[in-house]
């Protein structure tokens, strides 16, 4: 059989994710140190646990509303109003999903029409470019600059706006580079979008991971912008929930129908287990957030002066947990930097370059592990620099 003639040409063109072929290497080789997976090195923490496994001997093992447990929305919206201060109502304004990527994968397909142009600034995570294209939908890149310390600039959105410009997606606190928007960046962001019909996507699972004096502030918080975004957040970043794969979308009510339709379709409801698990979190998990916070912005501070102090010049990144260090200097290319360190050394992080070409020169150092770890694989990168 020709399987050229039966798969799909858009999905084929696709290229699979560059972070997961370093996993991929790295599997098969022992004594590796791994700086390269974005996934918290905590356990969820116990009382979370407990809710989940409370559930499970109760017997709450079948399906919920397609929209999620009433409750726990009800809990999300408590829980965006007190830190974001943007209210949503849980009837018809939230979903909860399978994790933030459904919500970002959902919210994507329901206002995209083929043809449409959809802004995407890079480096940031891999799932945008490839959804948007499934969609028949035309990428639009902007290629953020590390002198903006990656950051969107209203310049660079209005450069990029066309007549076919449907959407733009915000990816802030941003994986890889661990750049924020502030409150006066998402302002003048807001100022370029008034009195156009352009939606915002804006990704927020890593909201509570931000360093420095001010907290997090949601797009959907400035005024005019609520009624013309998507806010996606979620459990695996801020809970170490990755394993229970959930996440949630609020938005207009007009667009959350939509969306809960590709998922009433497609996913029928988020797992009620984790349901259950997360309105714990949501609920009582405050402190727990702030000790895994505290503890990764002490390794933050450890990672990105190990890199400076090894000549890879390494902005200070405040938000999400990953470190973003300038590998230029070398006069390797990023992938290349990247492969020859695995197999030099054994150390696995990911090039800038999976993330969109803006990242070349540039390469991803998760710090979600534990400083005898970060130490041994600044040690070894020390040594392969040496050695080059």
């Amino acid at each position: 059989m020709d399987y050229s003639k039966i798969l799909s040409p858009v999905v084929t063109g696709i290229k699979p994710s560059g972070i997961r072929k370093f996993f991929d290497i790295a599997n098969t080789m022992e004594d590796v140190i791994s700086l390269g997976v974005g996934e918290p090195d905590f356990p969820t923490p116990w009382e979370i646990r407990k809710a989940g496994i409370l559930s499970l001997e109760s017997g709450k093992t079948r399906y919920t509303s397609n929209w999620g447990l009433l409750s726990l929305r009800e809990e999300i919206c408590r829980y965006v109003k007190r830190k974001y201060s943007v209210e949503y109502h849980p009837d018809h304004e939230v979903l909860v999903t399978v994790g933030g990527s459904e919500a970002i994968d959902a919210a994507i397909r329901a206002i995209a029409y083929p043809g449409d142009e959809i802004i995407i600034p890079q480096p940031s995570y891999v799932c945008y470019e490839p959804i948007t294209r499934l969609c028949g939908c035309v990428p639009v890149i902007i290629e953020t600059r590390a002198e903006n310390d990656f950051k969107l600039t209203p310049e660079e959105l209005l450069a990029a706006i066309t007549p076919k410009t449907k959407a733009l997606i915000l990816p802030y606190p941003c994986n890889p580079t661990g750049a924020i928007m502030e409150k006066e960046d998402l302002e003048a962001i807001a100022q370029v979008l008034r009195g156009t019909d352009i939606f915002v996507i804006s990704d927020e699972i890593y909201a509570e991971l931000t360093f420095g004096e001010h907290p997090h502030v949601s797009v959907a918080s400035i005024d005019g912008m609520q009624e013309r975004t998507v806010l996606v957040g979620g459990f695996s970043k801020t809970f170490s929930m990755t394993d229970w794969r959930l996440g949630y979308a609020c938005g207009p009510a007009p667009v959350m129908e939509q969306i809960t339709k590709i998922h009433q379709f497609a996913i029928m409801c988020a797992p009620t287990t984790s349901q259950h698990a997360a309105i714990e979190a949501l609920r009582n998990g405050d402190e727990a957030v702030a000790a895994m916070r505290e503890e990764y912005d002490m390794r933050r501070r450890l990672i990105v002066k190990g890199f400076n102090d090894l000549g890879l010049s390494c902005r200070e990144p405040k938000g999400a947990f990953y470190a973003f260090p300038c590998i230029a200097s070398t006069g390797l290319s990023s992938d290349e930097f990247c492969e020859k360190l695995l197999y030099a050394e054994r150390v696995a992080i990911v090039p800038g370059t999976a993330f969109g070409l803006g990242g070349e020169g540039f390469a991803r150092a998760s710090y979600c592990y534990s400083t005898e770890h970060i130490h041994e694989a600044l040690r070894r990168i020390g040594r392969f620099l040496k050695n080059l």
